[in-house]
């Protein structure tokens, strides 16, 4: 955490001093949402980033639009170690897959576009419905 709250502060102000308008995307995890029983403290610091993310976005203000995504298992060399059998994860999501890099580079793409423009201090959660579960 402490890391993302140097970068917030630091790239807040100089987005805010230097532009007319800018945006900060942090990344988070479904974890810090839903809570994780076996991965408690992992949790809690996606939970404090979250707690980070909306704090700048209203300490920042109009100048600097703060959000973060907060993906639930994506198909990544860290979670090969699951080999062919995700249905542990699966099973609990909607969707019935592994995320997949690219959908997580999608939203980052969209919170930092102007298409984004009048959202700030959100967290979107881009898990295939694991946290509805």
């Amino acid at each position: 955490m402490k890391g993302t709250f140097r970068c917030l502060r630091i790239f807040g102000n100089l987005i805010k001093e230097t532009s007319k308008n800018g945006s900060i995307v942090n990344l988070t995890s479904v974890d810090g949402i839903i809570g994780e029983p076996f991965a408690v403290i992992y949790s809690a610091t996606k939970a404090g980033i979250i707690s980070l993310t909306k704090s700048f976005a209203r300490k920042l203000g109009d100048k600097v639009r703060v959000n973060a995504v907060a993906p639930g298992l994506i198909d990544t060399p860290l979670t090969e170690r699951l080999g062919n059998d995700s249905s542990w994860t699966t099973d609990f999501s909607i969707i019935k897959r592994v995320g997949k890099p690219n959908e997580i580079a999608d939203a980052i793409e969209f919170l930092l576009s102007d298409k984004a423009t009048f959202i700030t201090g959100h967290i979107l959660t881009v898990d295939g419905g694991f946290s509805l579960k």
